[in-house]
C-alpha cells in the first residue's frame, strides 16, 4: 500500500500555527516564521531545499482540515477557492474536513477540493480511493495532523523545527499519548532542523 505522509513545521515549543489566524493573517500572528526555510528567507541553504522537494513532492490524495483552506467560520460565507490563487500547489483531489456541505471546487491544474462532512475517515477513505497506487499526504492543519495520529495512518512524519518560540497558537501534539515513530533522517540549517519519521513496525 502506497504511504501516507504529512509534513509540517512547528515551533520549539509545538505550534504549527500562531494565535489569531484571520484572512490577513492564515498562520497567525508571527506564524510565517516557521517557514522561513522554504518561504523566501535569503538564509535557506541547500539542506533547506532538500526539505522542500520532500514538502512538494507529487501525491496522489490530501486531506486537510477546514482552517487550513480558508478563514471562513460556519456555514459558507461568500465564495472562496482556498488560498493558493488559481493553480493551488496540489495538482490531486484534496477533502478538506468541514461540518457544512460544499460543492468541490474545481482549480486550475489538476486540484479539486472536495468538502466530506462525515469526518477525518471519511475524508481519508476518499482519499486512499481517489489517490489509487499513489500516495496520500495529510497536509494539516493541527487538529488534521491530531486526527490523522490518533487513527495510525501516518506512514512517515516529517517535521521542520524552527527556532521560535510562539507562546500560544496551534499546538501540534495536544491529546497525544503516544508517538510511535523513529527519527530517519535529520537534516540541519539556520532556519530549521528537519527531521523524517518513520511509524515504528
Amino acid at each position: 500500500m502506497p504511504d501516507t505522509t504529512c509534513h509540517m513545521s512547528m515551533s520549539l515549543d509545538g505550534f504549527v500555527a500562531g494565535p489569531d489566524q484571520s484572512r490577513d493573517n492564515p498562520l497567525g500572528r508571527r506564524g510565517l516564521e516557521l517557514h522561513g526555510w522554504h518561504i523566501g528567507d535569503p538564509r535557506a541553504n541547500e539542506v533547506d531545499g532538500i526539505a522542500t522537494d520532500w514538502l512538494m513532492r507529487p501525491r496522489g490524495a490530501y486531506v486537510m482540515g477546514r482552517n487550513m483552506f480558508g478563514p471562513i467560520r460556519g456555514g459558507w460565507d461568500g465564495e472562496w477557492n482556498g488560498w493558493w490563487g488559481p493553480e493551488p500547489p496540489y495538482h490531486a483531489p484534496v477533502f478538506v474536513l468541514t461540518h457544512y456541505e460544499h460543492e468541490p471546487i474545481r482549480m486550475d491544474g489538476g486540484t479539486t477540493f472536495h468538502f466530506v462532512t462525515d469526518g477525518f475517515d471519511a475524508a481519508y477513505a476518499a482519499a486512499r480511493e481517489a489517490a489509487g497506487d499513489k500516495g496520500i499526504d495529510i497536509a494539516g492543519g493541527a487538529s488534521t495532523v491530531r486526527q490523522a495520529l490518533k487513527a495510525g495512518v501516518i506512514d512517515e512524519l516529517t517535521l521542520d523545527i524552527a527556532p521560535v518560540l510562539l507562546g500560544s497558537g496551534e499546538r501540534i501534539f495536544d491529546g497525544i499519548a503516544s508517538f510511535g515513530f523513529e527519527p530517519v533522517e535529520v537534516l540541519h540549517s539556520p532556519l530549521a532542523t528537519h527531521i523524517r519519521y518513520r511509524r515504528v513496525g
